[in-house]
């Protein structure tokens, strides 16, 4: 097959390619991705009407094959084959880095299986440019998007919320308002950064606390990320021992250790362990 590219390069490596592609403003993409996608013999595309775009802005000819979730699986056999043939395929999504909350995964670990080389060009990422604005901590947990099943949305968003990190989440415009309550429940004391068409002309940034979230309004059209930020409520740890805790230590000091008895005075609270092993150890000096 002849690629339809003057910018070939017959010693280009040969395997999956996976592309970053703009997630908003179709001048996110570096040189090197548009120079892989002219060099692929075939780009997957999660949507072609929206890829086509993008292609012919950067005139972009390679034959298109259409790869998304209700399609990935009978496609397969047909990717791995050009693959081990030879064929240079480069995976896209509609927006952002390919295997992130999109299609992808199935592919790369058959190529893993095959041996086939997997090569990430990277680029625009909506979950680092979200942190990389939120004033966060640069710590971040990515979860993605919520789930359908309210129990697995209360089971998720209750271990998330004991994580001290920043956390990302995407969610459609036409769910955003669904998951607030739980995001209340879970995050109360937080920050939280809600971002709306990153890149685009009319991206907003909305910025606000997690208690004081009310009901968003947005268009029905594009993915919102949100970042909640890392617990800002410092937990109180008390320094000194009260009068009702050495009681207790004195009963416990003959049969337990001195771990032991720190685990049973920290139920509940937060005491100094320095504090509790000086008296075990002063306690044990006057025996």
């Amino acid at each position: 097959m002849v690629r339809n590219s003057e910018s070939y390069n017959k010693d280009f490596k040969k395997g999956l390619y996976l592309v970053s592609t703009p997630i908003g403003n179709l001048e996110d993409i570096t040189f090197r991705a548009v120079n892989t996608l002219k060099n692929s013999d075939y780009i997957l595309c999660e949507d072609t009407r929206n890829s086509k775009i993008l292609l012919k802005k950067y005139d972009i000819n390679s034959k298109l094959i259409s790869n998304h979730k209700f399609n990935e699986k009978k496609n397969l056999f047909r990717i791995i084959e050009l693959l081990k043939a030879g064929s240079i395929i480069s995976l896209i999504s509609d927006a952002g880095t390919p295997n992130i909350s999109d299609p992808g995964f199935i592919l790369v670990n058959e190529c893993i299986k095959n041996n086939i080389d997997i090569i990430p060009i990277p680029g625009p990422s909506s979950v680092i440019s979200a942190v990389s604005v939120s004033g966060f901590s640069d710590k971040f947990f990515f979860y993605g998007f919520f789930p359908e099943k309210k129990k697995i949305l209360v089971e998720d968003l209750e271990k998330l919320s004991k994580l001290n990190s920043s956390i990302v989440f995407f969610v459609s415009p036409k769910k955003v308002n669904r998951i607030i309550p739980y995001l209340k429940k879970n995050f109360s004391g937080r920050k939280i950064l809600i971002c709306r068409e990153m890149t685009k002309y009319f991206e907003e940034f909305l910025r606000t606390e997690v208690d004081f979230l009310d009901t968003l309004k947005f268009e029905s059209k594009g993915e919102i990320t949100i970042v909640v930020s890392e617990n800002l409520v410092k937990k109180k740890v008390s320094l000194n021992l009260d009068e009702s805790d050495k009681i207790l230590i004195g009963k416990m000091i003959k049969k337990l250790s001195i771990k032991e008895i720190s685990n049973i005075i920290n139920q509940g609270k937060k005491v100094s362990k320095k504090e509790i092993y000086n008296y075990c150890v002063k306690l044990k000096n006057e025996k």
